[in-house]
């Protein structure tokens, strides 16, 4: 995978694999076991898996996460990575790769000071603050945009207030709004006692 300008925030490394229906406990066994490693290695944040409904075609999507390319990259040209991936040929029937550095994927990346064991936001706050972010801006949208488009086809006016309200919400909107909410998002984490 390459990357001309490596990112300096968080990593997110998205992989899709079909396994072999009669390989399925196996495979399981092997992501335990990848996973395992991969916490070893510096800058790791976590990982989470997505198991298939369908077993009559088993999809797996693992999201692997690190906190920056450099330590990403250490971990995909390892030895280590390379082993445990030879040991999965047989196991999957169809992999791909997609590498995120950024986007919806990284809106909830557990912040630096959080171990990499705390869980993600639950679903609920996801819901919530995507409502706190998408409202204003498709307000913003309507009010910036409605009398440019006034004379163009309703399906070309909805698209582009979708690509205005993307743009924004990818960046700046999403990012500043969960570091804004971290303490709620987050509610775990506990604070450093205050010395006397």
């Amino acid at each position: 995978m390459q990357n001309s300008h490596p990112q300096a925030g968080p990593i997110t490394l998205v992989i899709s694999e079909v396994v072999e229906p009669r390989h399925i406990q196996e495979y399981e066994a092997w992501t335990r076991g990848i996973n395992q490693a991969a916490q070893k290695f510096e800058g790791f944040l976590g990982v989470e898996i997505i198991r298939p409904r369908d077993h009559i075609y088993p999809e797996y999507v693992v999201i692997v996460k690190f906190d920056n390319y450099a330590h990403f990259r250490e971990w995909t040209a390892s030895r280590t990575y390379l082993d445990w991936m030879e040991k999965s040929i047989d196991l999957v029937v169809e992999r791909s790769r997609q590498q995120l550095p950024n986007g919806m994927e990284m809106w909830f990346t557990l912040p630096k000071r959080i171990p990499h064991r705390t869980s993600q936001p639950a679903y609920y706050k996801k819901v919530i603050l995507g409502v706190l972010a998408v409202y204003p801006l498709i307000l913003l949208a309507n009010w910036l945009l409605d009398p440019f488009l006034n004379g163009f086809h309703p399906l070309i006016s909805l698209f582009i207030s979708v690509l205005f309200v993307s743009a924004l919400l990818t960046y700046p909107v999403m990012p500043w709004l969960t570091r804004l909410l971290n303490f709620w998002l987050y509610p775990s984490v506990k604070r450093r006692p205050q010395r006397n």
